[in-house]
Formats: structure tokens, sequence, C-alpha cells
């Protein structure tokens, strides 16, 4: 019989290639009272992850097990893959997750699985595992599971009612691909279990809201309010993940399907995972990773999407940058996505920054969300020159061609220059593999 030890080791690199394990976003819990075991907090990292004061926070982060009867191309645990196999039992990762945090290993688990017997099966082990958890250990530490599409819709509910978050995997771009490279996914039932983990999410949201409502009026002894228990499912959302770079989509195409994502199915957050070439893999495969800046450039493309007002044909619009087949809408590799738009339209600079809105200081290459609102703030006493905006703690050299002040520019001219990117291109070190 193989040692827990052994199985560890396998199922814990198997688990590596999933992206999708940040924690932001969950409800508070903890055992300060005395009862329970482990905490959570807001804006907490996972696995490797940074929280916001800086500090580094890991999970366990495994699958239950790595055989599979699925045949996905570009997935190491494939059904026809020669690697070794192992499998964890329910009581084993239970075990293992409560252990290793009293130990301070870790904070949380991150658990996915490969496909064993049926979907229903396997998701019913996954949910047998965070329910073990939660309701015999009494575990208040985050858990993220990965579900399987094909579950059915009552294992889904049942995982929300003991996960902090869900996340399906969308795996590729588009149904083509996804259809050569993974023949028993199914991206109409990807999308409808999206489509009923965010129902499940609303009705949470719902629910909270009129406790907090009923809780807020409590104190008025003139009404009476009918008491209701909070329906609480996966509070820190959904996710997903997408593979760039085993097939010829375009960012443009990574990017418009994210941005339907977030807009449809109200995504917490899309994982950007650079395809990585595994042993034995199928010939149509690329036989090399992408560089591992686009990765980079798409996460900051997703961004400005996310928090910055940016829409998709502004990001990828007019570029001449191609794929290895000569497909356009790709992102500049050479500078970040909100450079490279402002480079395109030079007519919106430079901005003055004593009387632009916020949303034009957004558009300004350099100045993000925290600096904008120090610049609104700062000129409500005073007009701002070029050495107050350094003050602000944003970075000069960037930001200076693109904006007027209450003194002169000069490095407004350097808009007139025709080799402006030049200007902003800096020489970089080769990136170190991720594995």
């Amino acid at each position: 019989m193989m040692k827990l030890q052994q199985k560890l080791a396998i199922l814990a690199d198997a688990a590596k290639y999933d992206a999708s394990c940040a924690s932001s976003g969950s409800n508070n819990k903890n055992s300060k009272n005395g009862k329970g075991v482990g905490s959570t907090s807001s804006g907490m990292g996972i696995c490797h992850s940074y929280t916001p004061d800086g500090r580094c926070i890991s999970l366990l982060k495994i699958l239950l097990t790595n055989f599979c009867i699925y045949e996905c191309s570009y997935c190491i645990n494939r059904a026809s893959s020669p690697v070794e196999r192992a499998r964890f039992t329910v009581d084993e990762v239970v075990n293992l997750t409560i252990d290793f945090y009293k130990r301070n290993y870790i904070e949380g688990l991150f658990l996915s699985s490969g496909i064993i017997q049926s979907s229903d099966y396997t998701m019913e082990q996954m949910v047998s595992v965070a329910r073990e958890l939660r309701k015999t250990h009494d575990f208040r530490g985050y858990i993220h599971l990965k579900t399987i599409p094909d579950a059915s819709p009552e294992l889904l509910r049942m995982a929300g009612l003991y996960a902090d978050r869900l996340s399906i995997n969308v795996e590729l771009p588009s149904k083509q691909s996804l259809a050569l490279y993974a023949p028993e996914k199914n991206p109409a039932t990807i999308k409808k279990s999206m489509s009923v983990l965010r129902d499940h999410i609303d009705e949470s949201k719902e629910s909270r809201k009129k406790s907090k409502i009923i809780a807020t009026s409590a104190t008025q002894p003139m009404k009476r309010h009918k008491k209701t228990s909070k329906f609480i499912y996966s509070p820190a959302g959904q996710s997903t993940q997408m593979i760039v770079g085993a097939d010829q989509s375009s960012d443009a195409k990574i990017l418009t399907l994210s941005n339907n994502l977030y807009n449809k199915y109200q995504m917490r957050r899309v994982y950007y995972s650079a395809f990585s070439p595994i042993p034995h893999s199928a010939q149509q495969l690329p036989a090399q990773s992408p560089p591992l800046i686009r990765e980079h450039r798409l996460y900051q493309a997703d961004w400005l999407l996310r928090f910055y007002g940016f829409g998709v044909n502004e990001i990828t619009a007019s570029s001449t940058v191609t794929n290895n087949e000569g497909q356009g809408g790709m992102l500049d590799l050479d500078i970040d996505p909100k450079l490279a738009w402002a480079l395109r339209h030079l007519e919106f600079f430079p901005v003055n920054v004593n009387t632009a809105t916020r949303e034009m200081l957004l558009r300004v290459p350099g100045i993000g969300a925290i600096g904008a609102n120090k610049i609104i703030k700062s000129r409500r006493f005073k007009r701002l020159r070029v050495s107050d905006i350094a003050k602000c703690g944003l970075s000069i050299k960037k930001i200076e061609p693109f904006i007027e002040a209450a003194d002169a520019n000069p490095a407004c001219r350097l808009l007139e220059d025709e080799n402006l990117k030049q200007y902003f291109i800096k020489k970089e070190s080769a990136q170190m593999a991720l594995f």
C-alpha cells in the first residue's frame, strides 16, 4: 500500500498547474472564542499569494486523485498518461488539512481532482472532504473546491455550502480547441454550471442583505421582524482559468471571453495559465511554452477591463501585433496594455492633472486608482506642479510625457517623438520557468 507521504508528493505536484487559488473576497471566520479550528479574513491570500499588507499565505493545494477517465491532450493526468497515480481517501485529506494547519504550515485548502468513476462520484467525494472539515472539525479556514461541470446541480449546491470559493475551468478560449484537445468537455455544460453557481451566489447575497437589514432595525421595538436565517453560499464567489498558448487563440479572443464571463456570470476572477509542454503530449500541441510575459500582459489587460473602464476593443483594436499564425489582436509584449493604448491615442494627451476627470486620469500610463485619488485630493488645496505629482508616490518618468501641470513640463515634447515607444522600453532579463 502506498504511504501517505508518497501520495502527498504525487498529488501536490499534480496540482501545481492550477493557478486559480486566491482567497480574496471571503467572509470573516475565526476561532477567537475558543471554538473551532482555523481562521480566514477578507483579502487573505492563499497558496503563496500575498495579502494587502504584504504577508505570504499558503494553503494545502492537492488533488484528491490524479486518476482520470478523461483524455484532455494538454493535461498530464489524462487517462493515457504514463504518470504515477495515487488517490487520497476523504479522511486522509481531512486529517492532512487539520494536521498541517495546527503545525502552522497552511491557512486553508485548495482541492481539485481527476475524474474517477463519474463526475457525480468525484464531486461527492470532494464535497465530503469540505463537509467533514466544517461539520466534524469546525474548521474555519479557507476552502476552495474545483468543481466539476458535469456534476449534478444538487452537488454543486452542496459544495457552495461548505467552500469559500468555487471554480470551474473553461480551459481553452474556443469551442473548436476544446473539442480538439478535450473532447469529453462541453462548453455548454461548463456555462450551465457557472450559471447555477451564480444563481446560488446571488441568492446568498440577497439573503445576507435581508438579514443585515433585519439586524439593523431590531433595536426599534415598535416593529416586529420575522427572523430569517442567512443562506451562506460560496462567499468568495466563483473563478475560472484559461490555458494560454495551447491553441492559436488571439489575446483579443481570450479577453472577449473573459469580459463575457465577468459580465454574465459575475466571475470574481479569471486566471490565465501559460501552456506548459508535458511528456508524451499530443502532436498537435505546441512544442514550446508561450513567453510568460504574454500571461503577464493578459493579467494587466484583465485589470484594465475590471477596474479602469477600458473595453476589449480599446485594448486590442488597431493592434498590428500578430501571433505565429499571423492572426492579429495580440497584446504588445514590449510594453503594458495601457501604455500601448496611450501611444495609439496621443490625441488625448497631455492630460491636465488640475482639471481632468478621474476617468481620464486613470487612462494616463503610470497612474492607478490610488494615484488618481491622491491627485484629486491634493488639487483641492492648490494647483499641482510636476513636483507635486512625485509627492503622490507616482513614477514621474512614466507619467511626465502624458501630463501637463501648473508649471512648464518639457517632457510633453516627447509626444511628438516618432520613437516614443523606445523611451519606455527597458531591457529585461530572461524570465525563469514556473516549474
